[in-house]
């Protein structure tokens, strides 16, 4: 759930379809940064929703991402994207996710200590009985971040999110 580094496997052939940025804002020397897309997997809803709230799970489909969950409470957990000092630490707790059994939603409160704001997806069923599309949308403030930077941040964080997206369908097929 965090972005996270390029990997070396080829790009998606099916590209996000945002992504929808708004307005960047600054607020107390921070840059709200916001994206959202929709991405077609080749998971059934049900399975694509156990991959997107298996947090530690995370680890197999976002490149350079180490997740720990907190065993006391297993909606709270933070996750580490990038090399080794370098890498983002995300906090992170799950807010009232729920499924049916074809469609899902979840809030993700992101609490820091670099990134501060939320995340969402939603999961429906594709257009066939072996797919999935999901959604997603991120909305965080990100410090000594210049404004103007924003809207090019968002691009790539959709970007990002939609590879790993990829990574998930093809992993979750195995």
């Amino acid at each position: 759930m965090t972005s996270s580094a390029a990997s070396a496997n080829p790009p998606s052939d099916n590209p996000p379809s945002g992504p929808d940025e708004a307005p960047a804002s600054t607020a107390g020397g921070k840059t709200l940064v916001e994206f959202s897309l929709s991405r077609q997997v080749p998971l059934t809803p049900e399975v694509a929703w156990q991959m997107l709230t298996d947090w530690k799970g995370h680890e197999q489909w976002i490149p350079m991402t180490k997740v720990a969950v907190d065993p006391d409470d297993p909606s709270s957990f933070i996750a580490w994207s990038g090399l080794g000092r370098l890498a983002l630490e995300d906090r992170m707790k799950a807010e009232q996710p729920t499924f049916d059994g074809t469609t899902g939603h979840c809030r993700v409160a992101k609490l820091g200590p670099v990134l501060v704001g939320e995340a969402e997806f939603t999961v429906v069923p594709g257009p066939d009985a072996t797919t999935a599309i999901v959604s997603w949308r991120e909305a965080v403030t990100v410090p000594l971040l210049p404004r103007f930077m924003a809207p090019v941040v968002g691009r790539v964080g959709a970007a990002l999110f939609s590879h790993s997206l990829g990574r998930m369908g093809r992993h979750g097929n195995r």
